[in-house]
């Protein structure tokens, strides 16, 4: 006959989607990669909505000749 006692493991505290947690850990993987994926996608949206062509003050002249410039 043993005199030890076994404790049982500490339970680690889940994730948000349900996955359990290791040593450290605040968030699960799956759920680091959708927030990454999330915020990739916010950017792209805002990017794809800018001008892409130039980056000039409103109303400017696009090119030299609207410009006035004469190369003679």
């Amino acid at each position: 006959m043993t005199t030890t006692t076994i404790n049982p493991p500490e339970e680690t505290p889940g994730c948000d989607c349900g996955a359990f947690l290791e040593q450290g850990q605040i968030r699960c993987r799956k759920c680091l990669a959708r927030d990454r994926w999330t915020r990739r996608q916010t950017a792209r949206r805002r990017e794809s909505k800018r001008r892409g062509f130039t980056r000039r003050p409103p109303r400017g002249p696009v090119g030299f000749a609207q410009a006035g410039v004469i190369w003679s």
